[in-house]
């Protein structure tokens, strides 16, 4: 699990001492995170390689140049954002990334008597989260998948952060009404509901 120091540290290295051993480091650090980001945005997992390998050799290049640069990460989210633009404006359904971390949250805050239970609880989420609008998936996913705080995400995306605050509460309250409406209204159903319920506003109360 790599830290704000560790990116600060190499990009540092990089752009004031020209460290091709730290953009490695830098590199690899940041390219999982860099792809899965770069593929909301584009077709292919190919094309999200060509796109974030892209970015790095232009940081590379333009190194002596990024020396006022103080967000490293968002920097380099924004280049991928840029270059992906052309797949944007194309792509109107963005690509969604599984959110295991949020089924296993669920699972620890609630635990249904019955698996198939469980299961539609799921599956109810999977699909609430697939019929968000696109800017608010968009937001939603990089604050719960990529950990991103507010700010940086209106940075990234060109937003206010008051967008960005009221995406995620839409996301939120569109994500636990359609799990309200989905189940029948049975004392199994509103304890998943309160469940949910909390969950959703663990995540409100971590983005203020």
């Amino acid at each position: 699990m790599h830290t704000n120091i560790d990116i600060d540290n190499y990009w540092k290295s990089v752009v004031f001492e020209s460290d091709s051993r730290a953009f490695e480091c830098l590199f690899h650090k940041l390219q999982n995170k860099c792809i899965r980001f770069c593929m909301r945005f584009v077709d292919s997992r190919e094309t999200a390689e060509d796109i974030v390998s892209d970015v790095f050799a232009d940081l590379w290049v333009g190194r002596n140049r990024l020396q006022e640069v103080r967000d490293p990460e968002v920097y380099v989210l924004i280049s991928i954002r840029n270059k992906s633009s052309k797949h944007w404006k194309k792509k109107a359904k963005m690509e969604i990334v599984p959110l295991d971390d949020l089924h296993d949250k669920v699972s620890d805050e609630y635990r249904p008597d019955h698996e198939l239970e469980k299961k539609e609880l799921m599956l109810t989420l999977d699909k609430a989260i697939d019929k968000l609008p696109l800017q608010c998936k968009t937001v939603f996913k990089l604050v719960k998948e990529d950990g991103l705080k507010c700010a940086q995400v209106a940075e990234i995306l060109d937003i206010s952060i008051r967008t960005v605050h009221t995406q995620m509460y839409r996301a939120m309250n569109k994500i636990n009404t359609t799990i309200s409406e989905q189940f029948p209204a049975d004392p199994k159903v509103i304890k998943i509901s309160v469940a949910t319920g909390l969950i959703i506003l663990y995540f409100f109360l971590n983005l203020l």
